[in-house]
């Protein structure tokens, strides 16, 4: 029976890809990818000959339907995106699950990845952590109370275009936080920068943004002693900071170490 295979393939240099990885597009039949000429130039690379086809943000739903039929005559079908592990930031999930909704099985080949990279390389520590992604332009309120009180760093990427109006918006909002901020992982042109959200707007007003960023956010130092509240006088903080009720729950569990069922409990009684 055919198969979807998701391969992840390099961020940056070329040459970070695995064995199996390579295999596998020698194999298939057919390899999907977001940007065939991005694709083609690691194909050429290795001297692989294949039928691509596109499947992308703004199509996906056609060649979703595309790739199906293909599957359904009998074909194996890779999926790559423009660089790294699929299904992170890109519309990868989409097709897996379209998929398996049809009865098709799905294989990961694990590949490297730009935030993964850039934890390792920041030297936080990240035991935890939250990965946000590319922030939602309509959504960045809301973006901003998630994170506001987080204390574990997160995670976000950002095109050159919008990367000074990103972070003017996050030192407006975040005051004095400090970032780590990457791009080009693992190119010639690997560029890093530690610093707080001033200092980085400084640096890239003198340093042109080229290229996507990884930032990472240090998580918040909060002042508030929440061991000397009552539960629900920490679900009152956070509500009091525009957090919704299911969010605030959520917060103080995780603060208290305890279940959101205890913290419910509370809040219900009360």
């Amino acid at each position: 029976m055919s198969k979807l295979f998701i391969c992840g393939t390099p961020i940056g240099n070329i040459k970070d890809i695995t064995i199996h990885c390579l295999e596998i597009l020698k194999e298939v039949d057919i390899i999907a990818c977001e940007d065939t000429r991005q694709t083609l130039k690691l194909l050429n690379f290795y001297g692989i000959k294949k039928k691509l086809v596109s499947y992308h943000e703004h199509n996906k739903k056609i060649a979703g339907e595309n790739i199906l039929k293909l599957l359904n005559s009998g074909k194996n079908v890779a999926y790559v995106s423009d660089a790294g592990m699929p299904c992170i930031s890109d519309p990868g999930a989409d097709l897996v699950v379209f998929a398996r909704e049809n009865s098709f099985d799905v294989e990961i080949i694990p590949g490297p990845s730009a935030f993964t990279t850039a934890i390792a390389l920041s030297g936080l520590n990240t035991k935890q952590f939250v990965f946000e992604g590319f922030i939602e332009q309509k959504k960045r309120a809301e973006f901003i109370n998630r994170i506001k009180y987080e204390k574990r760093p997160t995670i976000i990427y950002e095109a050159p275009h919008r990367l000074l109006k990103t972070l003017q918006f996050l030192s407006n909002e975040l005051e004095d936080r400090n970032l780590f901020l990457a791009r080009e992982l693992t190119k010639i042109h690997e560029e890093i920068f530690y610093g707080t959200i001033d200092e980085t707007i400084k640096f890239l007003t003198e340093n042109p943004p080229r290229g996507e960023y990884v930032i990472l956010i240090y998580g918040a130092k909060n002042d508030e002693n929440f061991d000397e509240m009552s539960i629900a006088e920490h679900v009152k903080f956070y509500l009091q900071n525009n957090y919704d009720l299911k969010s605030a729950i959520k917060n103080v569990a995780r603060d208290r170490n305890i279940s959101k069922s205890q913290v419910y409990s509370v809040v219900h009684k009360s």
